[in-house]
């Protein structure tokens, strides 16, 4: 195995249908049970917490460590909070009609789907586009998706030589392989597209989960790259957005947030890796542990869409654990 940065070979590769660990379509909050398997390559990696460290930098660690702590425990308790007034708010009829979409399937308690509001021909613009983006399959033969690959290095190593599109370096950054054309998968295009936005909206954040900078990093750490298709994948399914109209609770929260800005979905994915990382310190997981972490930031972005002041993806609280 490579030392140092560098990603183990895999022993385990994903099947098509397995990206996010899901083998149905149907990615439902009442159906998480689905992400059940690994998702991500072994790896050995340098411990950034070696004798030779010195005790200032341990405790700057700690400190580190410790808000990324509070900040996750400050917006969990804001989203129960939220959740537990909203159960009020079921009780009123009146409230629902004016507050809430209304349940348009009763039956179905542990999925309810909602009525989707009337959108505005902007809206339906900009959900119309992001469809279109997700329907994009990455392309290693297209030239322009070999330069947004080559763009996405440039990005993350801007020191370092570009290196050809199939090569074991490839692994230093978390794909699973030398050639990274065959991880994307069912994420498609679009996580490409995020992984590229999220390094240039937000390079420190980007680089610091690349190089794993924060915290006590497990022995048995998650490959960036594959995590964060992962985490597109996971995004399309709880925002519902294979459908025709979102009609799930977060969906519709999500279409007026892309009412907003155009590039909501791309700021929400920054958000979600960054809570994805913090949830991963908080539970000093481990490579096993990925999907119950991917489950507890899909679980933690649901709360936090519901919250009543939440216009924009700059209002949800975990959109503070970003840095520019």
């Amino acid at each position: 195995m490579r030392s140092g940065t560098g990603i183990g070979t895999v022993r385990r590769r994903l099947h098509h249908s397995d990206v996010g660990g899901i083998r149905n379509e149907n990615y439902e909050t009442s159906g998480l049970d689905g992400l059940d398997e690994p998702l991500l390559g072994k790896r050995d990696y340098d411990d950034k917490h070696s004798e030779g460290k010195v005790m200032e930098e341990i405790w700057d660690d700690e400190r580190k460590k410790e808000q990324l702590h509070w900040t996750l425990l400050f917006s969990n308790l804001i989203a129960q909070w939220a959740q537990w007034i909203a159960n009020l708010v079921f009780g009123s009829g009146s409230f629902i009609v004016r507050h809430l979409p209304l349940l348009s399937n009763t039956k179905n308690r542990s999925n309810p789907k909602f009525i989707v509001p009337t959108l505005s021909p902007l809206q339906e613009e900009r959900l119309r586009n992001l469809q279109q983006r997700l329907g994009v399959p990455f392309d290693g033969s297209r030239v322009d998706h070999q330069d947004a690959l080559k763009l996405l290095w440039r990005l993350a190593y801007p020191n370092r030589e570009l290196p050809p599109l199939k090569s074991e370096l490839w692994k230093d950054m978390g794909w699973q392989g030398p050639d990274p054309s065959t991880d994307f998968r069912g994420g498609g295009f679009i996580s490409l597209e995020n992984l590229i936005f999220f390094a240039k909206k937000y390079p420190e954040s980007f680089q610091r989960l690349l190089h794993k900078q924060d915290g006590n990093r497990a022995d048995w750490e998650y490959p960036f790259a594959v995590a964060g298709i992962n985490i597109s994948f996971m995004l399309t399914q709880m925002l519902d957005l294979q459908s025709g109209k979102p009609s799930s609770l977060a969906g519709i929260r999500f279409l007026k947030l892309l009412g907003e800005d155009e590039m909501a979905f791309d700021d929400l994915y920054c958000v979600a890796f960054q809570m994805m990382d913090a949830q991963w310190l908080v539970k000093r997981a481990s490579y096993m542990e990925f999907n119950d972490v991917l489950k507890s930031t899909r679980t933690q972005l649901e709360r936090e869409l519901s919250l009543e002041d939440v216009s924009s993806v700059k209002d949800l609280p975990a959109y503070n654990l970003l840095r520019r």
